[in-house]
């Protein structure tokens, strides 16, 4: 009864608006990232953006995937595996709805219309973006405004660079492989960030509400969420483009932290290391349970030579849950190496994870993919990925005591 009456409501506000639809057209607001191929390796929006204010104007956008899976799984047999095959996978999309309301301000909001998750249509998060304040006729603060973005409401934390490499529920065209990290490191929080750059080098601090959803109740176990982040970023020559930044984030008391498991639309690996009673729709990833405290640090260096680009991402974060006396220690190493061809990409992709159960276990969980896509246009890549995954030293009674998946998955993405 409730999803039958949020599609109502839905398609009412869908009508209503439709009076605005001369207003809305395909695009990107200003200082924002594309959502084709041209937004390859893009981070942080930049002020280089020149593009027009012409009015108010609505701009919507949509990115789709679809799968292929054909893949395998194993464990010591102490816990029963679901028996899997090969198959297609539920597709999943986005509705992304930006907003210019003025020169340089901005409001953007991300819909989930099907996700592994949640069978019914759910937001992700909306907020507002200020890249400019021209209407307060203030020289001193419009040269300010010429280096500095503010971002406000309900958005993706901005903690390291490696989720704007990600795959985003429908949105898959930034990922050069199938799936994301095993230390999936990514929220939506309530909160505020003000970025500065200038000359390649950039600084952002932000504060947030450190859980995924608002609200008032328990305030002695709650604590703010704090982000900050550093780095350099600039195009050497016409060959050589160097960037290398580090992001901090720590919250000392929540309710419930999501860092390592705000990604509420599922991985890529379908079925994978699951009983065969249930399912997981995290599977392939390691949530650590820091759900009380964590502090998390991550390194990212990206180098691009001609057609060469090489990412990687080191990250240490310490935690606790509610429940435990102690903190715990989680520990993760990634690197991509893609090399790019015309329309055509080809990469390897090594991770690994390595911590402490809040059982007092210690171990290891490793990932080799191999990958290559094809971008038949800007907005439409076809992309393939073998992976083999292996978990270490994890209990005689766990499913993942000798446990390992690998195979073949085939993703065709659409974004624009």
């Amino acid at each position: 009864m409730k999803n039958r009456l949020y599609n109502i409501v839905l398609v009412t506000l869908l009508a209503a608006a439709l009076p605005l639809v001369s207003l809305a057209q395909v695009g990107k607001t200003q200082f924002s990232r594309p959502t084709s191929s041209e937004g390859l390796n893009y981070f942080e929006s930049t002020k280089a953006d020149q593009s027009p204010f012409e009015g108010l104007n609505i701009y919507w956008g949509a990115a789709f995937t679809q799968q292929f899976q054909a893949l395998s799984h194993e464990n010591s047999g102490a816990v029963e595996l679901l028996e899997i095959g090969n198959g297609f996978n539920l597709a999943t999309a986005n509705l992304n709805l930006g907003v210019q309301l003025a020169d340089g301000i901005q409001v953007n909001l991300i819909t989930y219309l099907s996700s592994r998750h949640h069978a019914e249509a759910w937001v992700k998060g909306g907020y507002l973006q200020v890249d400019k304040m021209e209407m307060l006729n203030s020289d001193a603060l419009n040269t300010l405004m010429e280096y500095v973005t503010i971002r406000a409401g309900h958005f993706e934390v901005n903690y390291g660079d490696a989720h704007f490499r990600r795959t985003d529920n429908g949105s898959a065209l930034f990922n050069p492989f199938v799936g994301n990290l095993i230390m999936d490191s990514f929220a939506t929080e309530i909160g505020a960030e003000v970025m500065v750059q200038k000359d390649g080098i950039f600084g952002l601090v932000a504060m947030t509400g450190g859980e995924i959803k608002g609200r008032v109740d328990r305030p002695d176990d709650r604590k703010a969420s704090l982000i900050g982040k550093v780095g350099f970023d600039r195009q050497m020559n016409d060959d050589l483009r160097l960037r290398l930044a580090g992001g901090i984030y720590t919250t000392s008391k929540s309710i419930s932290n999501t860092l390592y498991s705000g990604d509420r639309a599922g991985s890529r690996f379908y079925d994978v290391l699951v009983e065969g009673s249930g399912d997981d729709f995290r599977n392939g990833r390691v949530n650590p349970g820091f759900r009380s405290e964590v502090t998390a640090i991550q390194i990212n260096p990206f180098i691009k030579f001609q057609d060469f680009e090489l990412h990687g991402v080191y990250e240490t974060a310490t935690g606790a849950s509610a429940s435990e006396e102690g903190t715990r220690t989680f520990d993760q190493l990634a690197v991509d190496a893609i090399y790019r061809l015309d329309n055509l990409y080809f990469g390897v992709r090594y991770n690994t994870v390595s911590g402490e159960l809040s059982s007092g276990d210690d171990v290891t969980i490793d990932r080799m993919q191999v990958g290559a896509g094809w971008f038949l246009t800007p907005n439409v890549l076809l992309k393939a990925a073998y992976v083999s995954q292996s978990y270490s030293d994890y209990p005689a009674e766990s499913i993942y005591d000798n446990g390992k998946f690998n195979g073949v998955t085939i993703e065709g993405v659409v974004a624009f």
